[in-house]
């Protein structure tokens, strides 16, 4: 033991542990002061006109605040259906991913990913996946809503959609993939009005109408002036046509084409030319085609398309109708084609049927039975489609409707994959 004691001594006597103590108190005696006085602080009040001395927050305050701003990254959503669009723009990975319909979950805020096609959802072409995650340059992704006005998105469309060939809904609702575009300048045909770009379709469609105008020379036509066909990808048009939607749609002009190829102005700038008498909304107008204008061999040419098996309809004046009756003295089967409707007296409206394939195309029915030169035609000559009926003194003016336009979410569903394809 004083083996052990005599160790901890220095040669003076003194111990070593001591002195630490001893030079500890400076430093103790500080920090007991410096307490002292912030307690004072504390219970003193500050002078008049003093600055408030700064104090800690509390830890629980921190906490709420911190739990504040977690709170600003939260989304809570709503899920009443499957998905349908392009993809959700949370991500809700984990538990939100697999929440009932109806249940209303949160999940945070993450970069927007897209998701891919539901599975029940009609696939465009299993061979050529489409990129949902952006779309094709010149359209915003963001532009691609539901609420999107259809016509607006499909007519800023430029090229067709990479797919199979695919007619896509109704002639009137619906879009096209695949598009062949008919070649501008052909051996019998010139391609009109280039700037609307609009001489894409089905390639059923361009392939009747290069037999068509292959035909020609032998009825005595020259050849074909093309109108409108579709756009690049089909969908409603910008302006002009209710249909043309689908690729299978196409107008001819009753006006021969010349011996030389137009130029692109003339294309452009040059008018169709009317097959009528005169104006068919008078009262009592004679609604006939001209005899220096109509000619057999207008006549021989819609016969010859209306004979095309892919042809469903053709749509002309209820007085080319006329003059097209008059003029078969042989089988008349084809004329049951031949539909009168209003406008369409510079050109025929030539509709194809679904071709083979195209799941999802919807036809039309088919036209009633015989060849539609009876009192069906009566009528359309007669006043009745053409003079409005002159309103009784006790109705009301009717306020003028307010026109709404197709959106996206009124095509079919496989027309969104169709526009974002690339």
């Amino acid at each position: 033991m004083s083996r052990m004691r005599a160790s901890a001594m220095s040669p003076s006597g003194r111990s070593h542990s001591a002195r630490p103590c001893r030079e500890g108190r400076p430093l103790l005696l500080a920090l007991l002061a410096t307490a002292c006085v912030a307690g004072l602080a504390v219970v003193a009040p500050a002078p008049a006109g003093a600055a408030p001395l700064p104090r800690e927050k509390p830890a629980s305050l921190i906490a709420a605040e911190a739990m504040s701003r977690l709170d600003e990254r939260r989304v809570t959503t709503t899920r009443v259906l499957p998905s349908t669009d392009i993809g959700d723009l949370v991500d809700a990975r984990s538990s939100a991913a697999a929440a009932p319909a109806g249940e209303v979950y949160s999940s945070f805020a993450a970069a927007p990913l897209p998701r891919p096609a539901p599975a029940e959802r009609p696939v465009v072409v299993a061979a050529a996946p489409v990129e949902l995650a952006s779309a094709p340059s010149g359209l915003s992704p963001s532009a691609v809503r539901p609420s999107a006005v259809a016509k607006d998105l499909f007519g800023a469309m430029r090229a067709p959609a990479p797919l199979a060939a695919r007619s896509i809904g109704s002639y009137a609702k619906g879009c096209l993939a695949g598009a062949t575009a008919l070649a501008v300048d052909g051996p019998a045909w010139q391609v009109m009005r280039l700037s609307r770009n609009r001489n894409w379709g089905h390639p059923q469609l361009v392939d009747m109408l290069q037999r068509l105008a292959n035909d020609a020379p032998a009825l005595g036509w020259n050849g074909l002036l093309v109108g409108d066909l579709a756009q690049p990808r089909g969908g409603p048009m910008t302006s002009g046509h209710a249909s043309h939607q689908i690729g299978l749609d196409a107008d001819i002009w009753l006006t021969p084409m010349p011996g030389r190829a137009l130029s692109r102005e003339e294309r452009e700038t040059m008018s169709a030319v009317s097959m009528l008498k005169g104006s068919s909304e008078l009262p009592g107008a004679d609604r006939g085609v001209d005899p220096a204008k109509w000619s057999a061999s207008r006549a021989r040419l819609i016969r010859r398309a209306a004979q095309d098996p892919r042809v469903a309809r053709i749509f002309v004046h209820p007085g080319i109708k006329q003059a097209l009756c008059r003029f078969e003295t042989g089988e008349r089967g084809w004329l049951r084609k031949v539909r009168p409707w209003w406008g369409h007296h510079y050109h025929f409206h030539v509709r194809i049927a679904c071709p083979e394939g195209s799941v999802g195309c919807k036809d039309q029915d088919a036209p009633p039975p015989g060849d539609g030169c009876g009192r069906e035609l009566a009528w359309w000559l007669s006043d009745e489609p053409w003079v409005p009926k002159k309103p009784k003194k006790t109705d009301k003016p009717a306020a003028p409707a307010k026109k709404k336009h197709m959106t996206l979410a009124a095509l079919p569903q496989a027309c969104t994959e169709v526009l974002v394809a690339r």
